[in-house]
Protein backbone atom coordinates (compact mmCIF):
# COMPACT_ATOMS: atom_id res chain seq x y z
CA UNK A 1 0.00 0.00 0.00
CA UNK A 2 0.78 2.93 -1.12
CA UNK A 3 0.57 6.38 1.93
CA UNK A 4 1.20 10.25 0.94
CA UNK A 5 1.30 11.93 4.27
CA UNK A 6 0.56 15.49 4.29
CA UNK A 7 1.33 17.70 8.05
CA UNK A 8 3.41 20.63 8.37
CA UNK A 9 4.25 19.47 12.33
CA UNK A 10 7.24 17.63 11.84
CA UNK A 11 7.77 15.63 15.10
CA UNK A 12 3.87 14.46 13.96
CA UNK A 13 4.93 13.97 10.56
CA UNK A 14 7.80 11.93 11.37
CA UNK A 15 5.80 10.05 14.27
CA UNK A 16 3.26 8.72 11.34
CA UNK A 17 6.19 8.00 8.46
CA UNK A 18 7.82 5.64 11.16
CA UNK A 19 4.48 3.76 12.38
CA UNK A 20 3.23 3.43 8.50
CA UNK A 21 6.52 2.20 7.86
CA UNK A 22 6.41 -0.48 10.12
CA UNK A 23 3.69 -1.57 9.07
CA UNK A 24 5.15 -2.12 5.87
CA UNK A 25 4.04 0.84 4.06
CA UNK A 26 4.95 2.56 1.38
CA UNK A 27 5.36 6.03 2.55
CA UNK A 28 5.61 9.29 0.70
CA UNK A 29 5.44 12.80 3.15
CA UNK A 30 4.74 16.36 2.11
CA UNK A 31 4.70 19.68 4.51
CA UNK A 32 2.75 21.81 2.39
CA UNK A 33 -0.57 21.53 0.32
CA UNK A 34 1.41 22.72 -2.77
CA UNK A 35 4.00 19.94 -2.12
CA UNK A 36 1.27 17.24 -1.75
CA UNK A 37 -0.49 17.84 -4.57
CA UNK A 38 2.88 17.85 -6.98
CA UNK A 39 3.84 14.92 -5.38
CA UNK A 40 0.66 12.86 -5.88
CA UNK A 41 0.14 14.32 -9.54
CA UNK A 42 3.62 13.30 -10.48
CA UNK A 43 3.65 9.79 -9.02
CA UNK A 44 0.07 9.00 -9.50
CA UNK A 45 0.17 5.78 -7.93
CA UNK A 46 -1.06 6.33 -4.20
CA UNK A 47 -3.82 3.98 -2.78
CA UNK A 48 -4.34 6.80 0.56
CA UNK A 49 -3.64 10.08 1.92
CA UNK A 50 -3.54 11.30 5.15
CA UNK A 51 -4.14 15.13 5.42
CA UNK A 52 -3.74 17.78 7.97
CA UNK A 53 -6.49 20.04 8.22
CA UNK A 54 -4.88 22.93 9.57
CA UNK A 55 -1.70 24.11 7.41
CA UNK A 56 -0.19 27.52 6.70
CA UNK A 57 -1.07 28.80 3.59
CA UNK A 58 -3.36 25.98 1.28
CA UNK A 59 -5.64 24.53 3.83
CA UNK A 60 -6.09 20.55 4.24
CA UNK A 61 -9.60 21.25 2.55
CA UNK A 62 -8.71 22.91 -0.36
CA UNK A 63 -6.20 20.22 -0.83
CA UNK A 64 -8.28 17.23 -0.20
CA UNK A 65 -11.34 19.15 -2.42
CA UNK A 66 -8.25 18.77 -5.42
CA UNK A 67 -6.92 15.47 -4.82
CA UNK A 68 -10.67 13.66 -5.03
CA UNK A 69 -11.44 16.00 -8.19
CA UNK A 70 -8.09 14.47 -9.61
CA UNK A 71 -8.08 11.10 -8.16
CA UNK A 72 -12.01 10.20 -7.61
CA UNK A 73 -11.30 6.71 -6.36
CA UNK A 74 -8.35 7.61 -4.07
CA UNK A 75 -8.72 6.76 0.25
CA UNK A 76 -8.34 10.12 2.20
CA UNK A 77 -8.03 10.08 5.44
CA UNK A 78 -8.14 13.87 7.64
CA UNK A 79 -6.56 15.09 11.09
CA UNK A 80 -7.95 17.67 12.91
CA UNK A 81 -6.52 18.95 16.26
CA UNK A 82 -10.42 20.49 16.66
CA UNK A 83 -13.34 17.52 17.66
CA UNK A 84 -15.95 20.50 16.84
CA UNK A 85 -18.54 18.76 14.47
CA UNK A 86 -18.67 21.50 11.83
CA UNK A 87 -14.27 20.63 11.14
CA UNK A 88 -15.56 16.63 10.82
CA UNK A 89 -18.09 17.56 8.53
CA UNK A 90 -16.15 20.17 6.18
CA UNK A 91 -13.52 17.52 5.86
CA UNK A 92 -16.44 14.74 4.82
CA UNK A 93 -17.87 17.10 2.35
CA UNK A 94 -14.41 18.44 0.84
CA UNK A 95 -14.54 14.40 -0.05
CA UNK A 96 -12.58 12.63 2.98
CA UNK A 97 -13.22 8.86 3.52
CA UNK A 98 -12.68 9.29 6.98
CA UNK A 99 -10.99 11.57 10.15
CA UNK A 100 -8.99 11.56 13.46
CA UNK A 101 -9.27 14.04 15.87
CA UNK A 102 -5.44 15.01 17.65
CA UNK A 103 -4.37 13.26 19.86
CA UNK A 104 -4.29 10.23 18.31
CA UNK A 105 -2.33 6.71 19.36
CA UNK A 106 -0.33 5.59 16.41
CA UNK A 107 -1.82 2.11 16.44
CA UNK A 108 -5.18 3.64 16.18
CA UNK A 109 -4.27 5.75 13.07
CA UNK A 110 -2.83 2.73 11.10
CA UNK A 111 -5.93 0.50 12.17
CA UNK A 112 -7.96 3.29 10.31
CA UNK A 113 -6.00 3.51 7.30
CA UNK A 114 -6.01 -0.66 7.07
CA UNK A 115 -9.77 -0.13 7.41
CA UNK A 116 -10.21 2.16 4.84
CA UNK A 117 -7.88 -0.35 2.37
CA UNK A 118 -9.84 -3.40 3.02
CA UNK A 119 -13.14 -1.26 2.10
CA UNK A 120 -11.12 -0.02 -1.09
CA UNK A 121 -9.59 -3.35 -1.68
CA UNK A 122 -12.18 -6.51 -0.25
CA UNK A 123 -10.19 -9.47 -0.23
CA UNK A 124 -13.40 -11.39 -1.16
CA UNK A 125 -13.71 -13.32 -3.91
CA UNK A 126 -16.11 -11.58 -6.55
CA UNK A 127 -19.07 -13.63 -7.55
CA UNK A 128 -18.93 -15.18 -11.16
CA UNK A 129 -21.53 -12.24 -12.30
CA UNK A 130 -19.33 -9.04 -11.73
CA UNK A 131 -22.17 -6.32 -12.18
CA UNK A 132 -25.24 -5.50 -9.80
CA UNK A 133 -28.31 -4.50 -11.74
CA UNK A 134 -30.73 -2.32 -10.69
CA UNK A 135 -32.23 -0.07 -14.07
CA UNK A 136 -31.13 2.82 -14.78
CA UNK A 137 -27.91 1.58 -12.43
CA UNK A 138 -25.48 -0.27 -12.82
CA UNK A 139 -22.48 -1.31 -10.34
CA UNK A 140 -19.31 -2.85 -12.07
CA UNK A 141 -18.24 -4.42 -8.92
CA UNK A 142 -14.09 -5.80 -10.59
CA UNK A 143 -13.89 -1.75 -11.90
CA UNK A 144 -15.69 -0.34 -8.66
CA UNK A 145 -17.79 2.00 -10.70
CA UNK A 146 -21.56 3.03 -10.73
CA UNK A 147 -23.20 3.57 -13.60
CA UNK A 148 -26.29 5.79 -14.60
CA UNK A 149 -27.61 4.76 -17.83
CA UNK A 150 -23.92 4.11 -19.08
CA UNK A 151 -22.72 6.98 -17.36
CA UNK A 152 -19.81 6.87 -14.82
CA UNK A 153 -20.91 8.74 -11.24
CA UNK A 154 -17.67 9.02 -9.66
CA UNK A 155 -17.69 7.84 -5.80
CA UNK A 156 -14.87 7.88 -3.37
CA UNK A 157 -14.35 4.00 -1.96
CA UNK A 158 -16.89 4.54 0.91
CA UNK A 159 -19.35 5.72 -1.28
CA UNK A 160 -18.95 2.96 -3.54
CA UNK A 161 -19.24 0.32 -0.39
CA UNK A 162 -22.35 2.25 0.55
CA UNK A 163 -23.87 1.93 -2.77
CA UNK A 164 -23.04 -1.50 -3.17
CA UNK A 165 -24.69 -2.30 0.44
CA UNK A 166 -27.62 -0.89 -0.30
CA UNK A 167 -28.04 -2.09 -4.25
CA UNK A 168 -27.49 -5.98 -2.99
CA UNK A 169 -30.67 -5.52 -0.81
CA UNK A 170 -32.89 -2.97 -3.29
CA UNK A 171 -36.39 -1.68 -1.85
CA UNK A 172 -34.91 -3.07 2.41
CA UNK A 173 -34.56 -0.13 4.45
CA UNK A 174 -31.13 0.02 6.33
CA UNK A 175 -30.44 1.52 9.45
CA UNK A 176 -27.48 4.25 10.08
CA UNK A 177 -25.83 2.30 12.81
CA UNK A 178 -26.08 -1.40 10.38
CA UNK A 179 -24.63 1.11 7.56
CA UNK A 180 -21.76 2.41 9.92
CA UNK A 181 -20.92 -1.07 11.22
CA UNK A 182 -20.95 -2.95 7.74
CA UNK A 183 -18.82 -0.17 6.11
CA UNK A 184 -16.53 1.70 8.71
CA UNK A 185 -16.51 -1.38 11.02
CA UNK A 186 -18.06 -2.48 15.09
CA UNK A 187 -15.07 -0.59 16.12
CA UNK A 188 -15.09 3.02 14.60
CA UNK A 189 -15.08 5.24 17.58
CA UNK A 190 -16.62 8.38 14.70
CA UNK A 191 -20.61 9.35 15.27
CA UNK A 192 -23.39 8.73 12.61
CA UNK A 193 -22.67 12.11 10.81
CA UNK A 194 -20.30 10.38 8.86
CA UNK A 195 -23.00 8.28 7.08
CA UNK A 196 -24.97 10.97 6.38
CA UNK A 197 -22.10 13.35 4.82
CA UNK A 198 -21.43 10.56 2.48
CA UNK A 199 -24.81 9.91 1.50
CA UNK A 200 -25.12 13.54 0.78
CA UNK A 201 -22.31 13.39 -1.31
CA UNK A 202 -23.83 10.47 -3.74
CA UNK A 203 -27.13 12.01 -4.02
CA UNK A 204 -24.78 15.53 -5.50
CA UNK A 205 -22.85 13.02 -7.90
CA UNK A 206 -22.99 13.89 -11.73
CA UNK A 207 -24.83 12.72 -13.89
CA UNK A 208 -27.51 14.13 -11.26
CA UNK A 209 -26.72 11.56 -8.96
CA UNK A 210 -28.27 8.29 -7.29
CA UNK A 211 -31.73 9.79 -7.26
CA UNK A 212 -33.43 6.30 -5.85
CA UNK A 213 -31.61 6.61 -2.44
CA UNK A 214 -34.37 7.77 -0.28
CA UNK A 215 -34.18 9.23 3.57
CA UNK A 216 -36.43 6.65 5.89
CA UNK A 217 -36.77 9.42 8.44
CA UNK A 218 -35.79 8.84 12.25
CA UNK A 219 -34.01 5.32 10.42
CA UNK A 220 -32.20 5.13 7.47
CA UNK A 221 -31.88 5.00 4.16
CA UNK A 222 -33.23 2.94 1.33
CA UNK A 223 -32.44 2.52 -2.82
CA UNK A 224 -35.30 2.08 -4.47
CA UNK A 225 -35.54 -0.15 -7.43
Amino acid sequence: MKVLILEDEKPIRDLLCVNLKRADFEVAEASTGEEALRIAGDRKDFDIAILDLMLPGMSGFEVCTRLRGQFPRLGIIMLTAKSQEVDKVMGLEAGADDYVVKPFSPVELVARVRSLYRRMYPGEALPQENNLELPPFTLLLDERKLLKNGQDIPLTPTEFMIVKLLLEQPNKAMNRDDILTAVWGQYFMGDLKIVDVNISRIRRSPPNGPQFLETVWGFGYIWRG
